[in-house]
């Protein structure tokens, strides 16, 4: 489960399994690493098509209805002025994707492309690339949005009512007085961005992120190992918003990121992220101290695997602690599966499967990447649970935190 460290430059480690290495896998897997490249690159082109919409629609107004907005195609332009801020984020991003994993080489330098010369014509020219899906283009402005949830002051919000319940959970069951935060071993499945699992790490504990989604991939491998300085990039995220806005100020806002330094890890813990499908990746039994899941258990295609590979990973006394919704992610995707179960039902599947909860609350709000300014606020009431696989060996301070 060797993985580089990603707060010092490390490249993340591409896992899964065998059959990843047949040459059919390979090839879809390198398809939608240019896919995502693509969307990437064509961020301007699509977001300008919006503007340029935008502008023609005002242009087909009588005259005298465009005397009465004649702030509008100056707002326009700032617009246009901000996409290309965010492209010039996004092309420093997708720069340094080539070579970003330690097994895995998609731009031609590695095993997975033979051809270097296409390649890395394909990482550098956006008619080369395929055109990207409104699917994709969607999860560019999502990522977007994602840095200011974990990596902006703008997010702390969100972060405090997400990840701090989890890190103080952590910190009671693990408590300092009775146990070496270095020897605990964390897994963040579904990491994103890493901000939770980067936490972990900068309190001690050895941390690991996983994650699955090459848009958050390619973001929290320059976030984490390529960006210098605090609040050093201006991005504007909400530009694509172009309703429930309260004034034109609100939708050009800008927002600084990074609100700490992501380089300031103390020496001690270790602190890494790997790519590839969760129970793909993570087979290996007893292996955990505890697994944190912030927004990910209804990322399944089946969940009753996912609470099985996480309870088999678990170290004996090992916790599970959890928090999000069940907004089951391939629910409406007719040519995906999907296992979509109610939370009552979810929670005896945990209970059969061998876990003791030991605390729960089926009702605590929190938001997912909300624009703060705007006049509609989604609030999800999450679950956040603590279970616990039964101690059968007693090996490590798992065993002397509280039960409750």
């Amino acid at each position: 489960m060797a993985a580089s460290n990603m707060a010092t430059g490390g490249k993340i480690r591409k896992l899964g399994k065998e059959t990843r290495r047949q040459n059919e896998e390979e090839r879809l897997e390198q398809e939608h690493f240019f896919r995502v490249i693509s969307a990437f690159r064509h961020y301007r082109t699509h977001s300008m098509q919006r503007l340029d919409k935008a502008e023609k629609c005002f242009r087909q107004l009588p005259p005298y209805q465009q005397k009465l907005l004649p702030n509008h195609t100056a707002h326009l332009a700032e617009l246009r002025t901000c996409v290309d801020r965010n492209y010039d984020f996004l092309l420093n991003i997708i720069k340094m994707t080539e070579n970003m994993f330690e097994n895995k080489d998609y731009t031609g330098n590695g095993d997975v492309c033979s051809d270097n010369t296409c390649c890395q014509k394909h990482m550098s020219s956006e008619s080369t690339l395929p055109l990207p899906r409104e699917f994709d283009m969607d999860k560019v402005k999502t990522t977007l949005k994602q840095f200011v949830r974990d990596w902006s002051a703008e997010g702390k919000v969100e972060r405090d009512a997400c990840y701090k319940p989890i890190i103080d959970e952590i910190q009671q069951r693990f408590p300092a007085d009775q146990c070496d935060p270095w020897e605990l071993s964390i897994l963040v499945p579904g990491a994103g961005l890493g901000r939770l699992a980067w936490e972990l790490a900068r309190l001690g504990y050895q941390c690991q992120g996983n994650e699955w989604s090459f848009f958050m991939l390619f973001a929290s491998n320059y976030i984490l190992n390529k960006c210098e300085g605090l609040n050093s990039i201006t991005l504007h995220p909400w530009i694509h918003q172009f309703c429930n806005n309260r004034s034109s100020r609100d939708q050009t806002r800008p927002v600084a990121i990074p609100d700490i330094d992501p380089h300031s890890l103390p020496q001690v813990g270790n602190f890494s992220m790997t790519a590839g499908d969760f129970l793909e990746v993570y087979t290996e039994q007893e292996t955990w101290d505890c697994v944190a899941t912030c927004y990910f258990i209804d990322t399944a295609h089946n969940i009753v695997s996912y609470v099985e590979t996480i309870h088999n990973i678990l170290k004996p006394g090992g916790y599970w602690i959890n928090l999000g919704p069940l907004l089951y992610h391939f629910a409406d995707i007719t040519s995906e599966a999907s296992i979509e179960l109610s939370y009552e039902d979810l929670r005896s599947v945990i209970q059969e499967v061998g876990f003791e909860i030991l605390k729960e609350d089926t009702k605590r709000p929190t938001m997912y990447i909300q624009n703060t300014k705007s006049m509609l606020q989604y609030e999800y009431d999450c679950v956040y649970f603590v279970a616990r696989k039964p101690v059968q060996v007693a090996n490590n301070c798992t065993n002397h935190s509280q039960d409750v």
